[in-house]
C-alpha cells in the first residue's frame, strides 16, 4: 500500500502563514481572559488575522494561544511586545510564558 502524499502547490501560489504559539500557566483563567479580551496590544492593528485559545483537558491552569499572521515581521514584532507585556502587567496573571514563532508548511483537511 502506498503512502498518501498531499499535493504541493507551486511556490507562486502557496499561501504562507506564520503562527505565534504561546503557552503559559494562569492563576485565574477568568482574570486572564478579561485581560486578553481587553486586547492591550491591539491584535488586529498588529497584523493578527485570527487566533485560537486552547486549554489542555487535564490542566485547567494551562493556556495555549495561537496568533496567526500573514507577515513574519508582524509576528516577530508581536513576540517582542508580548515579552514586554509579560514583564509588566502580565506578570500578575501568568507564569512561565513562552512564545514560539512557526511557519505553516502544510495545511491539509481530511
Amino acid at each position: 500500500m502506498s503512502a498518501c502524499r498531499p499535493a504541493v502547490a507551486p511556490a507562486e501560489s502557496r499561501i504562507l502563514m506564520f503562527t505565534l504559539h504561546i503557552e503559559h500557566s494562569v492563576r485565574d483563567y477568568d482574570a486572564w481572559k478579561q485581560m486578553f479580551d481587553s486586547d492591550p496590544l491591539g491584535r488586529k492593528t498588529a497584523g493578527v488575522s485570527s487566533f485560537r485559545i486552547m486549554r489542555p483537558v487535564d490542566d485547567v491552569e494551562s493556556v495555549r494561544i495561537d496568533l496567526d499572521f500573514d507577515s513574519r515581521t508582524d509576528a516577530e514584532k508581536m513576540k517582542v511586545a508580548l515579552e514586554e507585556l509579560w514583564k509588566g502587567p502580565g506578570v500578575a496573571l501568568m507564569r512561565n510564558p513562552r512564545a514560539l514563532l512557526t511557519e505553516t508548511v502544510a495545511d491539509v483537511t481530511l
